[in-house]
């Protein structure tokens, strides 16, 4: 070769060797956002008399599978469930090997939900399956609808809807032993699909579960039903939507522990409105106790002066329960007394100063607090204990534009070991009445019904700032109330007990329901802003 081409030949290599090395999209071209396509199965979809023990999918691109342990469902349900592979690497083709022994005469349904995605760009072959039947014809009939749960308006995913059908052997405690003839999932959305289905009636229902094995779980398990009974093919589409729910559980009596020298646990599940604790030990006349239940968690507390025994007897009962309880009696520390407020600086006027503690308070003495304001003028106050929590609230006449200042001087508070607290100072600053806002709603009770009107934080739903309960349409007025998001919720009370209660599968109750406004959560309330005029229709 001369030596005048050498240099080009070498310029050509290294060019080819560059471009053949670059793999994949090149620089500013456009983005790949089509979902791979399913191309073809062995045995193919919707084969029927299907008798095989192993499917193969195959695709246009390599894919692979995403939270498939979470995503892929077999309707109706397997007791083995199949081996897909591969998982964790790319592939155009799925391998399905079916462990359980099919059903005679039944179109199967493999749910793949939203599992197969792309290997580059993670695009994602919706909801897709592959079906078969054991049969000589493949099932056809659809219906659909949406869950929604019975307290929150948060979008709620991966609810199992279950279809049982009702024949000679149905009965309604199957939900408890059997799995379904049908299942399918909300996924990502709240709307649920069932297709491939055979004519009949059926049994709807809905659950949340902890262990995804189509059983329901009373005690772990949110449960929602449709009343009627679901025929098909002319319930192609449920209207209402099925409502989520936890069932009140049988009161059941835990064992009791002894967390500090002076404080017991019990735990228990279920309604405790009728609990007693008696004690069944003798003990000297000086003996005090306090028994609080703790809120938002199924437990009694228990504080007692400590006593030279190794063990407290107790006897529980409640309604038609009743039980003995043997605690022993082993620490040797006390809690120690530790005290909190509710606010160390701006107290709001709509709020009131708490003291907390941690021990239960047994003597306040009010000559030894003091409160004043920015003059130094002693202002008038009365002190509350509350029945259900350690804490006290120390009430007064709260102005706007105002500075206070607390002091409880030693021995103001004793709890129930004898132990008195330190010197206290705090010192409260007010705002403005122009700081806040003003909410006033037209409540349209269409049927008077005992309805409880609830104004919840926005930032936390769960968080009640207010509630008033109306039996006629009225208007409501929620004034003072710092700038920030806040929710409206309507409970229609049906058996008036002024409070929400929820359903019973077995009873076919439903949970009473509850509204809320659609639009006030939209408008964030602001510092001197009204809020007026919202119309809050109850039907």
């Amino acid at each position: 070769m001369k030596a005048f081409y050498k240099p080009l030949f070498i310029l050509f290599t290294i060019l080819l060797y560059v471009n053949c090395a670059r793999t994949g999209r090149p620089d500013g071209g456009p983005k790949d956002e089509e979902a791979p396509l399913f191309v073809t199965a062995d045995p193919p979809y919707e084969t029927v008399n299907f008798k095989e023990k192993e499917v193969k999918i195959e695709f246009n691109e390599f894919i692979k599978l995403k939270n498939i342990n979470k995503q892929f469902v077999v309707s109706p349900p397997l007791k083995n469930p199949p081996l897909i592979t591969p998982q964790g690497s790319a592939s155009k083709s799925i391998k399905i090997e079916i462990l359980d022994t099919l059903q005679p005469n039944v179109t199967y349904i493999f749910n793949f939900g939203n599992a197969v995605e792309d290997n580059n760009e993670g695009n994602k072959l919706e909801n897709f399956k592959y079906v078969f039947s054991t049969g000589s014809y493949i099932d056809s009939l659809k219906t659909s609808g949406f869950v929604k749960d019975a307290k929150s308006t948060k979008k709620i995913k991966n609810i199992n809807v279950l279809l049982y059908r009702i024949d000679s052997s149905f009965n309604d405690s199957i939900i408890y032993k059997k799995k379904p003839n049908y299942i399918t999932s909300t996924l990502d959305s709240t709307l649920f699909n069932f297709t491939n289905l055979h004519k009949g009636n059926y049994l709807m229902i809905a659950l949340k579960e902890s262990a995804n094995d189509y059983i329901f779980n009373p005690v772990t398990d949110k449960i929602g039903f449709i009343k009627d009974t679901i025929q098909l093919p002319r319930d192609s589409i449920i209207s209402k939507p099925i409502i989520l729910f936890s069932e009140n559980l049988p009161f059941d009596f835990k064992r009791g522990k002894e967390i500090t020298r002076g404080k017991l646990e019990f735990g228990y599940v279920g309604n405790v409105k009728d609990l007693k604790l008696e004690l069944l030990s003798k003990v000297p006349d000086s003996f005090k106790s306090v028994s609080k239940f703790m809120i938002d968690k199924d437990t009694l507390n228990f504080w007692h002066t400590p006593v030279d025994l190794d063990s407290l007897n107790f006897k529980v009962t409640n309604r038609e329960y009743i039980d003995t309880v043997t605690v022993r009696l082993r620490k040797n520390k006390i809690d120690s007394l530790q005290i909190s407020v509710s606010t160390r600086n701006t107290l709001h006027l709509r709020d009131t100063f708490f003291v907390n503690t941690n021990n239960p308070i047994v003597k306040i003495d009010t000559s030894k607090i003091s409160l004043f304001d920015k003059d130094t003028i002693a202002v008038n106050f009365k002190t509350i204990s509350s029945k259900k929590e350690n804490k006290i609230a120390i009430l007064f006449d709260i102005k706007p534009q105002q500075k206070y200042r607390i002091v409880a001087l030693p021995e103001a508070f004793t709890d129930i070991f004898n132990v008195k607290n330190d010197t206290l100072k705090y010192s409260l600053t007010t705002k403005e009445i122009e700081d806040y806002g003003r909410i006033t709603v037209n409540v349209n009770n269409l049927k008077n019904k005992n309805v409880i009107i609830d104004l919840l934080s926005g930032t936390k739903q769960d968080e009640l700032v207010e509630r008033k309960i109306i039996t006629s349409s009225s208007q409501i007025v929620f004034d003072l109330l710092r700038p920030r998001k806040y929710t409206l919720r309507a409970i229609v009370d049906e058996n008036k007990n002024n409070k929400w209660d929820t359903g019973d599968f077995l009873k076919k109750l439903l949970p009473e329901k509850i509204m809320y406004h659609p639009e006030i959560s939209d408008y964030p309330l602001r510092a001197n802003f009204f809020l007026e005029n919202i119309n809050f229709v109850i039907e």
